[in-house]
């Protein structure tokens, strides 16, 4: 599935704006596509939970309706017309007048139709978009409904972030071609002393028959520098500028679909590439080559009001935070984001880890706290074979949507799943398996959780680089530094010497009250925030096989209500809005140092 743009034979209508809104009381009874009232209205994009006063709008579980009218231009006469959602959370469906047309799992990945034989150039229709808000044991990021004394229903979770819901990103009307480009991916190398690029590509079309492929490639400057003709094909570009972290060059390859009989364009279509290399060598992760130390932290699609609604203006914001705390990288907990930030980060040089919406595969975690036995993640009646085959969609979905940004260099499968308990290896190695058939250019992931050791982990074998998320010294040995530290770096040489794998700290961090300031550095305290992660540093800086630091988090969170959860996660080095907390200085510091002497040799 190919974004929607706007070329010289394709034409693109952004369908943001506000939408009539309504809850559905009762799904079994609704009728979907019933006219809506504009009573409610709601904007899209953005999560509706924050948005209107209504303590049971914000707490609704199940289907809600979004609804406007939609004018097809009267020029699209002999177009393919369709309707797309970047994102509903977590399953969406779309009607047109009164027929459905799409109906997709998955909260993070866009979802299409053709509607071209339902709609009229230059008519209006009524556009319908429902979604549900609801997770079971076998969908990605799993979860159970509890139905309370009252009948009220309550949506529980295994994910520390909140359930934000409804179209949290744009929705598109678009036409192609009759005969059209569907889907074309890009790989990259170099070759070579004097650094000669190549863009390897493979287009697939819906038809054609009696059609020529031709693809150019142009440098920033608007000058080709290559050319090719098929399906697939690659080309070489002399002295390439190569995409770097810090330092992006991005060329444009332009397909163009072309008639034989009479030369005439039947479609185009433009892919920003990125040329670069990704290679993990023994301990090192080598981009173009060269050893790479990931700065920057695990974030979260999450501002005030929003809820998960992209906002190009904190977005924009976000990087610029980046660059000016020296950070390099950054992980996209724990769900694919929003394609305007990896495009952002394409054309920016920040580099990403791409990560599945599989957060939560952990029964274990949520019981420990609470102090009950927990049962089996890996059963029929838990995370079952429904829930792989959800996972697999998921990751079939990531990669296909993300495949062709230079940013993306690893993929991450799950985060911190029960990847020590029985069943975990028979769950991971088709996924693993899956996701090396879909993409063998980049490495692959996951992030460990503490439960799962060196000793008794079932899966990370499988794996091409270490990520671990670790709290020694907060949700371990709280306050206590001296033996976090040492807890720490034995934890850290253990898998060291068991795998010799390149090792990243996805997740390590302190939750913080701006404001708070102590002179005997206690938890919760800005102070203190400041003291673990410098100690954390030091273990790192001790450890070859160290090859990147992402603290958690980028900034504070909204999360369920839970009593150590005062209105959200407070482990942001900067708050919600975006307001800097003392560890912010210290990274700076560490992450400028360490940028400025990796420029200088």
């Amino acid at each position: 599935m190919l974004r929607p743009q706007a070329t010289a034979t394709r034409e693109v209508i952004c369908l943001d704006g506000v939408w009539n809104f309504e809850i559905v009381a009762d799904a079994a009874t609704e009728e979907w596509t019933e006219l809506l009232s504009p009573k409610t209205q709601i904007p899209v994009p953005a999560s509706y939970n924050d948005i209107l006063l209504d303590h049971g709008i914000r707490d609704h579980v199940g289907w809600v309706k979004y609804q406007r009218r939609v004018r097809v231009p009267r020029s699209w006469t002999s177009e393919h017309v369709f309707i797309r959602c970047d994102a509903a959370t977590h399953r969406g469906r779309i009607y047109v007048n009164d027929k459905l047309v799409a109906d997709h799992q998955g909260g993070y990945t866009p979802f299409d139709a053709n509607i071209t034989e339902l709609v009229s150039a230059g008519k209006e229709f009524c556009l319908t978009v429902a979604v549900c808000n609801e997770l079971s044991n076998e969908t990605i990021p799993p979860g159970s409904i509890e139905v309370l004394a009252n009948g009220t229903r309550k949506q529980k979770y295994l994910h520390d972030f909140f359930n934000y819901s409804g179209l949290s990103r744009s929705v598109w009307l678009y036409s192609v071609p009759q005969r059209s480009f569907r889907d074309v991916t890009i790989v990259t190398d170099t070759v070579g002393e004097n650094r000669t690029g190549i863009i390897k590509y493979e287009a697939t079309c819906s038809e054609s028959v009696d059609c020529e492929i031709r693809v150019t490639v142009a440098d920033e400057n608007g000058n080709v520098v290559g050319c090719a003709h098929g399906e697939r094909s690659e080309i070489e570009i002399e002295s390439v500028h190569l995409w770097q972290p810090g330092n992006a060059y991005l060329y444009k390859l332009t397909l163009y679909l072309h008639r034989l009989d009479d030369n005439s364009l039947v479609d185009e279509y433009s892919i920003d590439v990125g040329v670069r290399t990704v290679e993990v060598k023994g301990s090192q992760f080598l981009i173009n080559n060269k050893p790479f130390y990931f700065t920057g932290f695990g974030k979260h699609e999450d501002t005030p009001i929003r809820g998960k609604g992209h906002d190009s203006a904190y977005m924009v914001h976000d990087f610029q935070l980046l660059e000016w705390i020296g950070a390099n990288s950054f992980r996209t907990s724990h769900y694919p984001y929003a394609e305007e930030v990896y495009d952002f980060a394409d054309r920016h040089g920040i580099v990403v880890i791409d990560e599945t919406a599989a957060v939560g595969l952990n029964l274990g975690i949520a019981s420990g706290l609470f102090g009950k036995k927990a049962p089996p993640t890996w059963s029929a009646e838990t995370m079952n074979v429904t829930t792989s085959i959800a996972h697999s969609q998921n990751i079939r979905e990531l990669i296909s949507r993300d495949k062709n940004h230079p940013s993306v260099v690893m993929w991450c499968i799950a985060n911190e799943p029960a990847s020590h308990e029985d069943g975990a290896r028979e769950y991971f190695a088709p996924l693993v398996k899956l996701t090396r058939s879909l993409d063998s250019t980049r490495p692959i992931c996951f992030s460990n959780c503490v439960l799962a050791t060196a000793e008794n982990d079932l899966i990370s074998d499988l794996f091409d680089v270490l990520c671990l998320n670790r709290y020694y010294g907060w949700y371990e040995h709280t306050g206590d530094l001296e033996t976090a530290e040492h807890e720490l770096e034995t934890d850290l040489r253990t898998w060291q010497t068991k795998y010799g794998k390149p090792m990243i700290m996805t997740e390590y961090g302190s939750d913080t009250m701006a404001g708070l300031h102590m002179t005997n550095p206690g938890p919760w305290s800005e102070e203190f925030q400041s003291s673990m992660l410098e100690v954390y540093h030091r273990v790192f800086d001790r450890l070859d096989s160290v090859i990147g630091e992402h603290v958690w988090s980028f900034s504070d969170f909204q999360t369920s209500a839970m009593v150590f959860r005062v209105d959200g996660n407070k482990k942001g080095v900067f708050t919600r809005d975006r307001r800097p907390k003392l560890a912010a200085q210290a990274l700076r510091k560490r992450w400028v140092e360490r940028k400025n002497d990796a420029l200088h040799g």
